[in-house]
């Protein structure tokens, strides 16, 4: 079994319209060496991409006030949360789930995504608030594949090194066996989505195993349950950032969930990248 070990690297808070292949190759210069892993977050690409919305112009439906307040507040906040095992922390706020700024957070899912996305708890369809100011959310890239390709050739021609470049995005990846299924909406090649709140809920119910989602990988061929294991290591080196939900952001800056600015985010230390290296082998005696 291959061994890795991770060096989480430290950058600005990448703003919309950042030029982040700069900031890439600026922040692994001197760290990367031939054969490493290059993870990127895919929240990282999409703000820097501009691929983000700010939901206060919103107006929700009033499908997407019936899924705040009684799907939200009482399904989640009560019988789905207990079955999914959610921290009581997490289902007292999902029973005081804010309406307004709810519903017109469901009215983006029901729009961006569809109906059994729109039903999940947080990050319907991909959609993320959290390391997010304001009212902004980020959308999943369109083609990340591309972008991980786009990243992967200006190591290359800048720096050259001959490195493998994978998107990963926090929300998880489940295994039954050798079948690998998410919420997310473009996991890798290898990996299925099945349909939002129907893939968690399945993963949580029957305690699979679960990971991040891989959604590309550049640079060469990667099966997707070693992809699995690489965005797993990235993600416990590279830690929740500001918060691991809007909720925890919040309180880490003692703000309403819609009062965090640009500048509190650019005080965090920022991970964005992680570089995963095999560990060399000790030579035995």
């Amino acid at each position: 079994m291959t061994k890795y070990r991770a060096l989480p690297v430290v950058t600005e808070y990448w703003k919309p319209g950042e030029n982040y292949l700069n900031g890439i190759l600026d922040a692994v210069e001197k760290r990367v060496a031939n054969g490493d892993l290059v993870v990127v977050s895919e929240k990282a690409l999409s703000t820097a991409r501009g691929n983000i919305i700010d939901e206060s112009s919103t107006s929700p439906s009033y499908n997407a006030k019936l899924i705040s307040r009684l799907w939200m507040r009482i399904a989640w906040g009560y019988f789905l949360g207990v079955l999914c095992r959610l921290g009581p922390r997490l289902r007292q706020r999902l029973r005081e789930y804010p309406l307004e700024a709810g519903s017109r957070h469901k009215q983006l899912a029901l729009k961006q995504a569809g109906l059994l996305q729109a039903l999940m708890w947080g990050s319907e369809g991909g959609i993320d608030g959290s390391n997010m100011p304001f009212s902004y959310v980020s959308l999943p890239l369109n083609k990340p594949y591309a972008v991980a390709a786009l990243i992967h050739r200006q190591i290359w021609l800048k720096l050259k090194k001959k490195v493998f470049v994978i998107i990963v995005d926090t929300d998880k990846t489940y295994a039954f066996r050798n079948f690998f299924f998410t919420p997310h909406p473009k996991p890798m090649k290898g990996i299925h989505s099945l349909g939002g709140v129907t893939a968690y809920l399945v993963g949580r119910l029957f305690k699979f195993r679960k990971r991040p989602t891989p959604l590309a990988v550049a640079g060469g061929r990667l099966q997707a349950k070693e992809a699995l294991k690489i965005a797993n290591i990235a993600d416990r080196a590279r830690g929740p950032g500001s918060g691991a939900t809007v909720w925890d952001m919040a309180a880490r800056f003692n703000v309403a969930t819609t009062g965090i600015s640009w500048n509190m985010l650019s005080e965090v230390k920022h991970k964005p990248i992680v570089i995963v290296r095999k560990a060399r082998k000790t030579p035995s005696h």
